[in-house]
């Protein structure tokens, strides 16, 4: 089992998979789980608005993370290409491999600043930030966007969206094989609702071979990731089955790399992370904010609810330590967490 703190070199950043950037799941508590599970797959934050790296403060806030998390990749908020090269700069002195920006987001708060998939109508806007990041630092530059928005053209307009990015330099897209509906849907139904339309990012692959293309959007099972890769885009991005069911990951490194994971069992895992628990509750942390990553951990497992239901009643109380998680562990018993990776 690969001790989650150890110091060994973190791999070189490969896309081939990566768990995708989720408002208030993807934290760097997160992440550090996630590393229990795969050493291969590419992290993202929570997107991080320009404001808050500029203006909030302690910058640690939003910028810190533990060294076992890379390869990472900060995910970006904004559409001022001063700002945006400010933070993609700040991003690289602090270590991150990659600075992502999306143009992806549908929410309402977004859109009013002008950040996320509502960007997709200003492809010059995006070319003119794409260029302004890549002339501050030395790390990739990518984007995350939809197929499209509203009424515009799939075809079309997508083309005119990434050719006019890509002539900026942008040479890595992850499309979310979804329009958004920035007008009637909400973030949740946009998720959701809109049809999936994974030829259409195949298309967009087959047309722009010299392009990196990622696919993202309903992806649930490895199985599915290596079809998307068979089909030809270059790699796939999972969300909320990554979250949800985080055991998905520990399949990653030997189905899409051929490495052993760092996991055989889940309870591997548990004992993985309980180091990092207890460094960040001498930090300060609160339990419940560390452990809520691994609700879903035992799923499916005879004494997973109990599991769950321990760490749901107790993790979230004044003074709740590593004696609450090592409880909660206790409840699942080991065998029935040796299923086969």
């Amino acid at each position: 089992m690969t001790d989650l703190l150890s110091s060994a070199a973190a791999p070189k950043l490969d896309r081939t998979f990566s768990v995708a950037p989720m408002m208030e799941w993807t934290t760097r508590d997160y992440r550090a789980l996630a590393r229990c599970l795969t050493r291969r797959a590419l992290l993202y934050t929570e997107m991080v608005t320009t404001g808050a790296i500029l203006h909030g403060a302690p910058r640690e806030r939003f910028l810190g993370y533990s060294g076992v998390e890379h390869p990472l990749a900060l995910q970006l908020g904004g559409s001022d290409p001063v700002e945006l090269a400010e933070c993609a700069a700040i991003a690289e002195a602090w270590g991150y491999d990659e600075v992502n920006l999306n143009v992806g987001c549908p929410s309402d708060r977004v859109q009013n600043n002008m950040i996320g998939a509502c960007l997709m109508g200003y492809p010059d806007k995006v070319a003119e930030a794409v260029t302004a990041m890549r002339r501050a630092v030395s790390i990739p530059v990518t984007v995350k966007c939809r197929i499209g928005i509203d009424d515009q053209d799939e075809d079309a307009d997508l083309e005119r969206f990434v050719e006019q990015v890509a002539a900026a330099g942008c040479e890595t897209f992850i499309v979310h094989a979804r329009k958004a509906w920035l007008q009637g849907l909400s973030p949740k139904q946009n998720r959701d609702v809109p049809p999936l339309n994974y030829e259409r990012v195949y298309r967009l692959k087959a047309s722009h071979p010299t392009l990196h293309i990622g696919i993202n959007g309903g992806v649930k099972t490895l199985e599915a990731c290596q079809t998307h890769l068979v089909k030809g885009v270059d790699s796939v991005m999972v969300g909320r089955e990554a979250y949800q069911n985080p055991w998905l990951l520990a399949g990653v490194d030997s189905a899409l790399y051929g490495e052993n994971s760092p996991a055989l069992t889940r309870h591997d895992v548990a004992r993985a992370y309980r180091p990092y628990v207890i460094e960040r509750l001498a930090e300060g942390a609160k339990l419940n904010h560390v452990t809520r990553h691994l609700l879903g951990l035992f799923q499916g497992c005879k004494g997973g609810r109990r599991f769950r239901r321990h760490l749901s009643e107790h993790a979230h109380r004044d003074g709740a330590g590593i004696r609450i998680y090592d409880d909660a562990v206790g409840l699942v018993e080991e065998r029935e967490s040796m299923e086969a990776i």
